[in-house]
């Protein structure tokens, strides 16, 4: 087991490392944020316990890619949570969602396809998907063990 070591010197730019090193590479990377929030639903049709009003604190993973810029990163987790705050947060957390969200069945399935338009629409609003950022994947925990997952490649067949 190797033992730890304190380092002797903090690295500075310049001294120890020039600005043209910071990106090590220009490949396409993706960065996942997660967030977390609690809401009430009930579906309609639906033969199962699920059709009474229940709540759930739902679990969302939002993955994009891009390439790095010349420091070195691609999207910055602050910008990915400033998208949800803005366009997703308010209209989800502590919501009735029947109630909130356009007309549907609340349905995992149907969530992931509209959080996916609201994000994908966020990106082309602030000029990201321009710079070549794209949403790759979402995934949406109902409960700890019970998801939903939604792909780029299965959001652009016809």
């Amino acid at each position: 087991m190797a033992a730890f070591e304190v380092p002797r010197k903090l690295q500075q730019l310049y001294r120890d490392i020039q600005p043209q090193q910071l990106r090590y590479h220009n490949k396409r990377v993706a960065i996942t944020k997660v967030f977390t929030f609690d809401a009430a639903h009930h579906m309609h049709n639906y033969e199962g316990k699920c059709i009474s009003l229940h709540g759930h604190t739902y679990r969302l993973e939002v993955t994009i890619s891009g390439y790095p810029n010349e420091i070195g990163m691609s999207i910055d987790f602050a910008t990915i949570k400033a998208i949800f705050q803005e366009k997703l947060h308010d209209r989800l957390d502590h919501r009735y969602l029947n109630e909130t969200l356009p007309p549907m069945n609340p349905s995992v399935e149907n969530l992931l396809v509209w959080i996916w338009e609201e994000i994908d629409r966020a990106l082309a609003e602030k000029g990201l998907k321009a710079d070549g950022f794209r949403l790759e994947e979402l995934k949406l925990y109902e409960t700890p063990n019970s998801y939903g997952t939604v792909k780029r490649e299965w959001m652009e067949e016809t």
